[in-house]
């Protein structure tokens, strides 16, 4: 049994979470490029100084805020995939319906990635997108195998990033491909999830298969 959370390690995840939410409000209202540190610090009642101290700079307060935001939608993803475990065709439509929802819905989304004045935010996940698809297809990854883990963790980790590559794009570019849908993905993959699922049945090794031991 964890004990609590130290004092230091608390303080610091309410700042950030308090910091990160007052990035979103001024995203709600206007185009990044319009948005100065100072008026983050104000209006998460912190100083400048400690916003500096905590993020080092604005373009690093950009990818923090970013990844905030992936993981938002990744926890959504995760509910979508608990509510179809028995179907992994179906949770694989579920899942990205909800990247869908959050690319063509979401105001913030939109702002950050089409919005006038999106040019400094855009790269962070497309051409400078590195951290963002590292880090969300690990998270993904890890609901995927927690949930079917007797399929071959390569496969997982391919199907993973294949989904989050798929979700960035259509995010940046949410008018085409035109008709596209969390059923037209499934339909594209699924065959893909339905073989991995045969080869761990036809299989003469009994139980999940895991990841080889690190040399």
């Amino acid at each position: 049994m964890s004990g609590p959370t130290p004092y230091a390690v608390a303080a610091r995840d309410l700042l950030r979470t308090t910091v990160l939410d007052a990035v979103r409000e001024h995203l709600r209202e206007r185009p990044w490029a319009e948005v100065r540190m100072a008026d983050v610090a104000r209006m998460a009642g912190v100083s400048r100084q400690t916003l500096y101290n905590e993020f080092g700079s604005r373009g690093e307060l950009a990818q923090a805020f970013v990844l905030r935001e992936v993981d938002g939608f990744i926890d959504a993803v995760k509910g979508a995939i608990d509510a179809h475990r028995d179907d992994p065709v179906q949770a694989l439509a579920a899942a990205f319906e909800v990247f869908l929802a959050a690319a063509t819905t979401d105001p913030v989304v939109r702002t950050l990635l089409g919005g006038e004045g999106s040019d400094e935010l855009l790269p962070l996940v497309t051409t400078q997108g590195e951290p963002v698809l590292e880090h969300a297809t690990t998270r993904l990854t890890g609901f995927l195998e927690e949930r079917w883990p007797e399929i071959d963790p390569a496969e997982t980790s391919l199907l993973a990033e294949t989904v989050v590559r798929l979700a960035i794009s259509y995010a940046a570019l949410p008018s085409s491909p035109a008709g596209i849908s969390g059923a037209s993905v499934a339909r594209l993959l699924g065959p893909f999830v339905e073989q991995a699922l045969r080869d761990v049945k036809s299989s003469p090794e009994p139980g999940p298969r895991t990841r080889p031991a690190a040399s």
